[in-house]
């Protein structure tokens, strides 16, 4: 008896390891590695002393970034919930972001007692509210934390998150890890905050892309070299984060997205989606959109198009282009 109980010590320990470290130890999880997602994960990672746990619906994701660090991956949402006390959630729509919170093996399902949920994602703001409370109501702390910067930014670790959460405490220790993802931590308020705050200035962005990209246009058709009329803007009133930094016009900008055939950067059919998120947003606070309305019109018609629906938004140019040529 005591030699079986001998023998099955190393088992016996492995297990209490395993309970030990799903129950007590401090760890970092990562949920959502796409485009924006796998690069605030990998500075996140880097910069962190705490081990990290991820998780992506897509194998292929999770086997590249468990290569590139040394993360371990989680089998589901809610493994990862059992075996970290901060996680972090980067994802495409409201859809997924209930499923992977509230699913049958999603995030709840083996939530710990105050584990900081930090979303990332760009989703409604009212289901964005429901899921934090259920977060909450769970044992957790949830914190609304939607991203501006793009893929540059994420990649350059100089994103700017618009928070929204219930206390200064929550804002503190989320502030600790989003510092290592960005430049810019800002809280907006309570829970939604963030994401009132994101929709609005994707509202305002994808006016400003349509500006200059018509601006950009009339000069050129006028004669002008386009890189001399974006030095002209940029130096000007007319300068915005659509011409100095994601100038739609091929070769301009060296880092745009449109000087690589408008690939890597924020796909036109989810700035499609976030303008519908302000045009609920609107329609619910009975808030004109006049410009916005044009807007969303403009790159519903983008979105119609294969090719244009996955480049860069910044592909209003082209379509722009494209449509009006004599």
């Amino acid at each position: 008896m005591f030699a079986r109980t001998v023998t099955r010590l190393p088992k016996l320990i492995q297990g209490l390891r395993r309970a030990s470290y799903s129950t007590s130890t401090e760890a970092i999880g990562f949920i959502g590695l796409g485009q924006m997602g796998f690069h605030m994960a990998k500075h996140l990672q880097a910069k962190s002393t705490l081990p990290f746990v991820v998780y992506d619906a897509d194998p292929n994701a999770i086997a590249r970034f468990t290569t590139e660090t040394n993360a371990r991956a989680a089998t589901s949402p809610g493994d990862l919930a059992s075996q970290t006390s901060v996680i972090i959630t980067a994802l495409p729509e409201s859809s997924h972001v209930q499923t992977v919170y509230t699913g049958s093996t999603g995030i709840l399902s083996g939530l710990r007692k105050d584990t900081l949920c930090i979303d990332s994602s760009t989703i409604d703001p009212s289901v964005s509210i429901d899921v934090s409370q259920r977060v909450n109501s769970a044992g957790g702390r949830a914190v609304d934390a939607p991203i501006s910067g793009g893929i540059m930014g994420a990649q350059a670790a100089t994103l700017t998150f618009m928070v929204g959460c219930e206390t200064e405490h929550d804002f503190g220790r989320t502030k600790e890890h989003l510092e290592k993802m960005g430049k810019n931590v800002v809280r907006c308020g309570g829970l939604g905050a963030g994401q009132a705050a994101k929709i609005c200035n994707n509202l305002l962005l994808a006016i400003s892309m349509i500006g200059t990209a018509e601006a950009m246009n009339l000069g050129v058709r006028l004669g002008l070299d386009p890189a001399v009329l974006a030095s002209i803007v940029n130096t000007s009133s007319g300068r915005c984060w659509a011409s100095d930094t994601a100038n739609p016009v091929p070769g301009v900008i060296e880092s745009a997205p449109s000087t690589n055939k408008y690939r890597g950067g924020f796909k036109t059919r989810l700035m499609l989606k976030d303008l519908g998120l302000a045009s609920n947003a609107a329609k619910d606070t009975k808030t004109p959109l006049v410009l916005g309305a044009l807007a969303e019109n403009i790159y519903r018609l983008m979105a119609h198009n294969p090719e244009l629906a996955e480049q860069d938004f910044s592909s209003v140019y082209k379509w722009l282009t494209n449509s009006h040529k004599d």
